[in-house]
């Protein structure tokens, strides 16, 4: 169990961004279309995170063209370049869940203010 310990805190990323639910966030995630790379930026809130260590995970949802769109990240991969947080939300759940039954204003959280 040792062993599994060491990999899983030598395989981490050293700059780990500080996410907390209701953020707004930018994700820079590396997108391979073919043999070209690129990297496309996913905008929105989060509304999750599970788990903990190397598993852990982070989902993020925005609307685009009416339709919700809802996107799970694993913090520690390769494929997510960076995290920006662009507002913090304040909430008082650990999962915002009940935003999927939310339409316009009604789906907004909160600015927290520091």
């Amino acid at each position: 169990m040792d062993a599994l310990k060491l990999i899983s805190n030598s395989s981490l990323k050293e700059e780990v961004p500080v996410l907390s639910i209701g953020d707004t966030v930018k994700v820079h995630v590396k997108i391979k279309e073919g043999d070209k790379s690129r990297i496309q930026i996913f905008e929105g809130t989060v509304i999750a995170k599970k788990h903990g260590g190397i598993n852990e995970t982070f989902t993020v949802r925005r609307v685009a063209h009416g339709c919700g769109i809802e996107r799970v990240f694993p913090l520690h991969s390769p494929i997510v370049e960076k995290v920006e947080v662009v507002r913090s939300g304040r909430v008082r759940r650990a999962k915002l869940y009940y935003l999927r039954d939310r339409v316009g204003k009604a789906a907004k959280v909160k600015e927290a203010i520091k």
